[in-house]
């Protein structure tokens, strides 16, 4: 698990790192309705914690990736129940939507137009990022011919 023992572990407190022993296997519905809806009430939970040991809670930054089934579903359900949990705290999303010429899976386009509906209905801003667009400038402006976390 390269972000519990990699060289940026120092990045994130152990207690707040939420993972699984399997993922949505680029799959919305299993992101949603099957994992998402086992895993979302803990995040919702350290979410909770977190947000009251603050003095002036303006809203929330999600970063995810819209392609595959973690990001597009439990990224929606995570959004929907913070709508309903801190309804009036500002939601922006940065999501990342898949690019056929950097897609691991043919259903990455699904996943995306499936997730749009929470974006839509439970941000106050969305950024959308195009996955290819995102690898060109590692590649012409950093000299990174494939990105990885490491970089």
């Amino acid at each position: 698990d390269e972000v519990r023992t990699g060289t940026y572990r120092q990045l994130y407190h152990p207690e707040q790192i939420i993972s699984g022993k399997e993922d949505a296997a680029n799959n919305y519905a299993r992101g949603h309705y099957t994992i998402g809806k086992e895993i979302v009430d803990l995040v919702l939970d350290r979410i909770r914690k977190l947000a009251d040991n603050c003095t002036g809670l303006q809203g929330f930054i999600c970063y995810h990736a819209t392609g595959g089934g973690t990001g597009s579903g439990l990224g929606s359900l995570l959004l929907e129940r913070l709508s309903v949990d801190y309804g009036r705290k500002s939601k922006l999303s940065f999501a990342i939507s898949p690019a056929p010429q950097v897609a691991n899976a043919v259903v990455e386009p699904y996943n995306s137009v499936l997730s749009t509906h929470a974006l839509l209905e439970h941000t106050d801003v969305t950024f959308c990022l195009d996955n290819e667009a995102l690898y060109d400038v590692c590649r012409r402006n950093l000299d990174i011919e494939r990105p990885t976390y490491t970089n």
